[in-house]
């Protein structure tokens, strides 16, 4: 026999059934609650006082005064009639001063959370727009406060489809203090014309899309610019915007809707290029990464009308702490021009400086001591052996950009666990043979690239490498397969060059070894000597957009200096410049190069190579330096490109930007 509920289970039934049928129960009870409460209690006082009335009718009465006033019902005695009035004007008091704490507390909650959704409109003029989230919001956001550090007041507007608190806590943990720079987030499609709006486009000095991250697709760049148009008068983007894009199938439609005032980098090139150029010339990454940042020497324009009329090669030892790099001729700038070009009075001089103000003029022609002018060596033009280790989307790119300018008979050993037909074709930029041609066409190089099927995790497959054999070895993060998390390539990557690394010691020979990772955390994890080649994906694309946007002239400068061809970033031997073994000045240094038709703005020590910050680069040191110059000491050098095989250093691309009209 079914045992029948307790009288607890059942109060407890009618209780919840009671309050199931709405507002009107559940304040029922809130009022028999109270008034167990309140008229027990108020009995005590009053029985207990020693004013109390003499009679039950006069304490009953009294007991209803201070329930009234307790409970706000009124406190009113006499009549049945003057008492129920009472009650009745204080619960209208009552329904009026909770409806309008309600209302109150209504509209106040929705601000909040509206404020807290990011949806308020901004009213700003002079901001610095960035739409989208990826890995590289991070170097832009702490760049651009870096730039707004000696600025009175500057904002940065960040626009995403995230939630605003964490964006905000995201920003606060990795870019930390943002000094004068204040940093405003709102949450929402960057693509939608109406979000968008709210951060003020129209008034800002420039916005920056940021390119997609693995997960998304380059349409949403493209998308968020066709968005930008749409806020823009007449259809068009009014505002200076700087873009990137990975997949070089979207460049040409992000840059027709970036419009005339746009730039678009590709960025897989970007990266591609610099990884390629660094296995050939160790450290060029660090020069990369020190022009780009805020943190040290930049680019700025100078105009001295003293210097019109004399010649750009004697304008390279006219300044005493800053190195002049080319000129700024009718708002085009041209890099490293021959020395004997005459500078014009509404010419400016391209500098790179601490600051725009501190390029001072100095007569540096003094310091020069030709007799440690080195005279020519004959180019090295040996071949080279390259080791790749690991395939992703950027390594037909790596390949191509190194056999550019691969001296003739250089080889390219790939080892990765991808489909050796797959390797071949992408070196022969779509043929089936085992010989590459650096992409095919005018600009491929006399090189064999050669195609090793392996796991680059397992020291069985490295140790049957000849590691000594050769000069340079990349190590390529793979892309993440179906499933595993976005950080699983730089695991393999930091395991592949543990592996590498206990090799390297167990030989004896440790190699020069370009890294590529997509999280800067994890750059303190890699086993690898102190100032070695890590590019960090993304990380460079980031500092040359915010760079551009801080001054949009910049990027006729970094389209020259990083393009394909043309003048570039070298590193080059010291000993091709001044006599090793002796002590001269950096002027000495300067005027070498000029006769080379070079513009010396730096070097890099042997000495120091391991030693942080710097890892031995100066850039841009003052011309009276005088130092002993060694063997393996390298000067850093813009100039052209050279005969293929000559030199061994290069640049980065940057995509030119489209043209007006």
């Amino acid at each position: 026999m079914e045992q029948r509920p307790g009288a607890g289970a059942r109060a407890r039934y009618w209780f919840d059934t009671t309050l199931a049928r709405g507002t009107s129960a559940l304040v029922g009870w809130l009022v028999l609650v109270c008034l167990a409460v309140v008229v027990p209690a108020s009995a005590a006082l009053v029985w207990t006082s020693g004013h109390a009335p003499a009679t039950l009718s006069g304490k009953v009465a009294a007991i209803w005064h201070l329930t009234g006033e307790t409970m706000r019902l009124g406190g009113t005695t006499g009549s049945p009639a003057r008492v129920a009035l009472s009650v009745l004007l204080a619960l209208v008091a009552l329904v009026y001063v909770s409806t309008l704490v309600g209302l109150i507390t209504t509209g106040l909650t929705e601000r909040l959370i509206a404020l807290r959704r990011g949806r308020s409109k901004l009213l700003e003029r002079g901001h610095v727009v960035v739409l989208g989230w990826s890995e590289q919001v991070f170097t832009v956001v702490g760049e651009l406060v870096a730039a707004g550090a000696n600025q009175r007041r500057s904002a940065v507007a960040l626009l995403a489809d995230r939630d605003k608190t964490a964006m905000e806590e995201s920003l606060q943990s990795k870019v930390g203090p943002t000094g004068r720079t204040r940093l405003i987030c709102r949450s929402g499609p960057s693509a939608d014309p109406a979000v968008l709006a709210l951060t003020s486009p129209a008034t800002a000095d420039s916005v920056i899309v940021l390119p997609p991250d693995a997960s998304r697709s380059d349409a949403d760049v493209v998308k968020a610019l066709l968005a930008l148009r749409a806020t823009g008068r007449g259809g068009d983007v009014t505002v200076p915007v700087v873009a990137a894009v990975r997949d070089s199938g979207y460049l040409l439609a992000a840059r027709l809707a970036a419009g005339s005032r746009g730039v678009v980098l590709e960025s897989d090139t970007v990266t591609a290029r610099l990884i390629a150029q660094a296995a050939r010339r160790p450290g060029l990454s660090l020069v990369h990464r020190d022009l780009l940042d805020f943190a040290g020497d930049e680019f700025y324009p100078a105009a001295h009308p003293s210097l019109a009329g004399r010649e750009f090669g004697e304008a390279l030892l006219s300044y005493g702490n800053a190195s002049a790099v080319g000129l700024i001729r009718g708002g085009v700038p041209w890099l490293n021009p021959p020395a004997r070009t005459v500078l014009e009075p509404d010419d400016q001089l391209l500098v790179i400086a601490a600051d725009d103000d501190t390029a001072e003029l100095a007569d540096c022609a003094p310091l020069v001591d030709e007799r440690s002018v080195a005279g020519p060596r004959p180019p090295d033009t040996r071949p080279e052996r390259l080791l790749v280790l690991g395939w992703n989307r950027r390594a037909p790119l790596v390949l191509r950009e190194w056999g550019r300018n691969a001296p003739p008979g250089s080889v390219a050993d790939v080892v990765a666990d991808e489909d050796e037909a797959t390797v071949r074709a992408a070196c022969d930029g779509g043929d089936s043979g085992d010989r590459g041609d650096g992409g095919g066409g005018d600009d491929g190089g006399d090189w064999t690239c050669v195609a090793l099927r392996g796991d680059t995790t397992r020291p069985e497959t490295l140790a049957g490498l000849d590691l000594g054999s050769y000069d340079s070895v990349i190590v390529l993060g793979q892309e993440p397969r179906a499933g595993e998390p976005p950080e699983e390539p730089d695991t393999r990557t930091l395991v592949t060059l543990l592996v590498l690394r206990h090799l390297e010691q167990r030989t004896g020979r440790e190699l020069p070894v370009v890294t590529e990772l997509t999280d800067d955390g994890n750059r303190p994890l890699a086993p690898l000597g102190p100032g070695a080649d890590v590019i960090i994906s993304g990380k460079l694309i980031g500092l040359l957009m915010a760079q551009i946007s801080q001054n949009h002239h910049l990027a006729a400068v970094f389209d020259e200096l990083f393009s394909a061809g043309g003048t570039q970033l070298h590193l080059r031997s010291a000993a091709d410049y001044v006599v090793t073994g002796h002590e001269t000045s950096f002027a000495t240094v300067v005027a070498a190069a000029r006769d080379r038709g070079e513009c010396a703005i730096g070097y890099r020590s042997r000495a120091e190579a391991r030693r942080a910050p710097g890892y031995g680069l100066r850039l841009n040191p003052p011309k009276a330096d005088r130092r002993r110059w060694s063997e393996g000491d390298e000067v850093v050098v813009v100039a052209g490109e050279g005969r293929r095989g000559a030199v061994r250093s290069g640049g980065l691309p940057l995509p030119r930007r489209t043209p007006r009209g």
